[in-house]
């Protein structure tokens, strides 16, 4: 997280809301000094309490979670390089614009008779957005498919301790100039351009 205090200006519900929508992240733990990484899609509970996802079986961090673990879920959003030049004010040096939530809290694993039940509900989650194409169900799998399947993942459940989040939309700067520079956005480099500039844009 960003140490400017300026940028941590959302709320709890607002950066639980940006987590829950993006339902994909970086699962991060920390063994023998070093981090274990792993890329997931999530759900967050609507009290924003609890995360549930799934690894598969030989995943290491599958394997430290045997135990409850602590861990560090990173939901990345749009982010934009930003050029000092599209300020309009001298002494500017360039920097890079972002969204990002963290979920802090313990890892542990689900009982296996779980996983079925958890990806119905991923599956419903992420084909509801793709409407009016009929959603796809696990319905469309073979019992033998499923059940291959359902030997090489776990489900896990995250208890959320701690929510961080950086917004970090050029604040520090003048009205005037970070709309300016919200301007130039849509042109420059990044990802999500023009979700960064209506995040940057004058109601900020």
């Amino acid at each position: 997280m960003h140490p400017n205090p300026v940028f941590h200006d959302a709320d709890q519900a607002a950066n639980l809301e940006f987590a829950r929508d993006r339902a994909f992240g970086v699962l991060a733990v920390c063994e023998d000094g070093a981090p274990l990484i792993s890329h997931v899609p999530f759900l967050l509970s609507e009290d924003g309490q609890s995360v549930d996802l799934h690894l598969v079986r030989s995943n290491p961090i599958a394997r430290l979670a045997r135990l409850p673990i602590k861990v560090r879920l990173a939901v990345s959003g749009p982010d934009a390089y930003i050029s000092p030049d599209w300020y309009g004010i001298e002494d500017q040096v360039p920097t890079w614009n972002y969204v990002a939530v963290h979920l802090v809290g313990t890892l542990q694993l689900l009982p296996d008779s779980d996983f079925r039940r958890l990806l119905e509900r991923q599956s419903a989650f992420y084909e509801t957005r793709l409407l009016p194409k009929p959603p796809w169900t696990l319905d469309k799998m073979s019992d033998e498919a499923l059940t291959r399947m359902m030997r090489m993942i776990v489900p896990a459940r995250i208890s959320v301790e701690r929510v961080e989040g950086t917004w970090k939309l050029s604040q520090n700067k003048s009205e005037a100039a970070r709309t300016g520079a919200a301007g130039q956005v849509p042109g420059g480099i990044g990802h999500e351009l023009e979700a960064l500039t209506k995040l940057m844009g004058p109601e900020r």
